[in-house]
């Protein structure tokens, strides 16, 4: 915290007062402020000064870009309820929100591919606990035009770490099928169904992608396809292999793993020390 005192001086009307400005008591000796100032070259904040119709004078302080973002960043992820992990820190530590995706466009539809990240649940013991494995969301929106797509008739599909598994293990001859009902086990069973094929193209250059849509409450039925030619595959299939660990919630643990903790040859219990092939 700054703290700022005026010394005494020339009359209040003089242009020019003289302001110390300390840090806090253990930081390093007080700067002199005249005008415009930098306190802190790293943080780039300016100060200046302003004369109020009782005569004083008022400090405003500015701070510069960086600095806000960092507030801005903060107060974003202590906002959300959510326990997030940061990809260099252990569990619980707080991170900006980062949204990423890959989209493919064709002539009579596009295709966005985002993924979603695991979620999971504190425990009584301090550790974290995974509650939810991400996925991946696939967004099929249809062409309105030359080079246009309506989105507000998109259509999603949301695969599995099993799924994912199965568009990675996809030969080039090879089709696949998954089937989704949103409201499976509930009332309104039946009422919404997904399923979504993927088939070779028949001259070998890629694979179809088409999602159709049954939604019997709002009296839908539609399809819509789109070809994915091998590259475009291959770009699919290696950001899939990237994103299935995190998807699984692994680089969480691997994050809290410290080598040489001796706590680590502790923490064996009946649950887990004792299940260890070599140890029976």
């Amino acid at each position: 915290m700054l703290q700022l005192h005026m010394l005494p001086s020339s009359p209040v009307s003089s242009p020019n007062p003289r302001l110390l400005c300390f840090r806090d008591s253990s930081s390093s000796p007080p700067l002199p402020l005249r005008g415009h100032s930098t306190l802190n070259p790293r943080k780039a904040s300016r100060v200046s000064l302003a004369r109020a119709p009782d005569g004083h004078f008022s400090l405003k302080c500015r701070q510069s870009e960086y600095f806000d973002q960092q507030q801005r960043f903060a107060s974003s992820t202590s906002s959300d309820n959510s326990t997030s992990f940061s990809p260099s820190g252990g569990a619980g530590t707080m991170s900006p929100k980062v949204f990423v995706g890959h989209s493919i466009y064709k002539g009579k539809a596009a295709l966005t591919v985002e993924p979603r990240a695991p979620e999971f649940t504190s425990l009584d013991s301090g550790a974290y606990k995974l509650s939810r494995e991400g996925f991946v969301l696939l967004q099929f929106a249809p062409a309105a035009g030359t080079r246009v797509y309506d989105w507000s008739r998109k259509q999603v599909f949301s695969l599995s770490v099993t799924e994912i598994g199965n568009l990675i293990a996809l030969g080039p001859r090879d089709s696949c099928e998954f089937f989704h009902d949103p409201f499976k086990g509930k009332s309104d069973e039946g009422k919404i169904r997904k399923v979504l094929k993927v088939e070779p193209l028949p001259d070998g250059s890629g694979h179809f992608f088409n999602l159709s849509v049954q939604n019997k409450l709002m009296n839908l039925d539609e399809s819509i396809y789109i070809p994915v030619t091998k590259a475009e595959y291959t770009v699919l299939i290696s950001a899939f292999n990237f994103i299935l660990p995190y998807l699984l919630g692994w680089h969480a643990y691997a994050n809290t793993i410290k080598p040489n903790d001796p706590n680590r040859a502790n923490n064996a219990n009946s649950r887990y020390g004792g299940d260890f092939e070599w140890s029976r």
